[in-house]
């Protein structure tokens, strides 16, 4: 078997500055000391899956319509944008905002916001809806002229640069500062903030296109609780399930995972969007524990042929291979993994 791990945010401390932000990782370092290593042009996690999958690129790669199927909805040949709910704050002279991670948001106040929204912008040909409470979609009938910025590369951010930007792009800056003023006077916002708990006030448009078909057929099982890899999966006929707490489970159940299974290790998006150096610390002192060393001791023990770390990161997207002879290499050095991911 050749597992493929996908690690969202790996080298996100490297990158953010912050020092003494990565805890030693023993494992970790000795899978990247030992592999073979390769990196590629930088690339964010969801487009490293959209190619995996053979997911076709339109003006964005199309996250919207194929979310929104897993969210139980018909994308149709109409032109979707993922239009998430986040809160928008001033942060040193600069508009930075924050995905559902920083919030919880109910079903009704979500149907409420978007109900308001879609009254709002309805006569423009705009249709909001919530199957999720934190996965929202905007519906058109053309394409609307503009390249997005996913979330995930906008939250816990400056959002000035990563705005709508093309042909179209003015007015939709327009259409987002209205939707902005809109939810902030909306009766939800005004009742969550007298509770304390943060406005969902904007909107962030990103992941848009058609629907398209998901052609790649390079992994045999995916284990993820991420939407879009489960869609990936779901689109292209792929056995999902939900990702178990620990790598043992996982293979404990090899009979359904096939030669080439992916998991999705999500943990370290979260912490990593909220700029929460202690969560990320202990959401990778996890991830070592609960599925790299039992990993590496699979490959040891020859239950597995080969194990694959996929990292994409702001300067490259890094991917690892170490099979059971490279454990071989002791005289490979262990280093931090800001050296191997260019944080260092």
């Amino acid at each position: 078997m050749q597992c493929t791990l996908l690690i969202p945010h790996l080298g996100w401390a490297s990158v953010s500055g912050t020092p003494g932000a990565e805890p030693a990782l023993a494992h970790l370092e000795i899978l990247m000391a030992r592999s073979r290593h390769r990196a590629f042009t930088r690339i964010g996690w969801e487009a490293w899956l959209c190619q995996a999958f053979e997911v076709e690129r339109q003006r964005d790669w199309p996250v919207a319509p194929l979310t929104l199927a897993m969210d139980n909805g018909d994308p149709g040949g109409d032109y979707w944008l993922r239009a998430d709910p986040v809160h928008i704050r001033v942060h040193h002279n600069r508009l930075a905002l924050a995905d559902a991670s920083a919030f919880t948001l109910t079903p009704d106040e979500a149907q409420a916001l978007v109900d308001a929204l879609s009254a709002h912008f309805e006569p423009e040909g705009l249709r909001f809806s919530a199957p999720h409470a934190n996965r929202w979609y905007l519906r058109l009938a053309t394409d609307p002229g503009v390249s997005t910025t996913s979330l995930d590369e906008a939250a816990g951010g400056a959002i000035d640069h990563r705005l709508p930007a093309g042909p179209q792009a003015i007015e939709w800056h327009r259409v987002l500062n209205e939707a902005q003023m809109l939810l902030h006077a909306h009766a939800v916002n005004q009742a969550r903030e007298a509770r304390g708990e943060l406005p969902v006030n904007g909107v962030w448009l990103w992941g848009g296109g058609r629907y398209t078909a998901v052609r790649g057929r390079h992994f045999t099982a995916v284990a993820a609780d991420e939407t879009l890899a489960l869609a990936l999966a779901a689109h292209a006929d792929i056995p999902c399930a939900p990702l178990p707490p620990d790598a043992g489970r996982w293979l404990a159940a090899r009979a359904d995972l096939g030669a080439r299974p992916l998991a999705v290790l999500d943990a370290l998006i979260a912490p990593a969007r909220r700029g929460d150096h202690e969560a990320w610390q202990s959401a990778l002192q996890a991830l070592e524990r609960a599925w790299i060393a039992p990993l590496i001791a699979a490959l040891r023990a020859g239950d597995l042929a080969e194990i694959a770390v996929v990292a994409p990161t702001a300067d490259g997207c890094h991917r690892f291979e170490l099979r059971r002879r490279d454990l071989l290499r002791l005289w490979r050095t262990r280093r931090s993994i800001a050296h191997w991911l260019g944080g260092q």
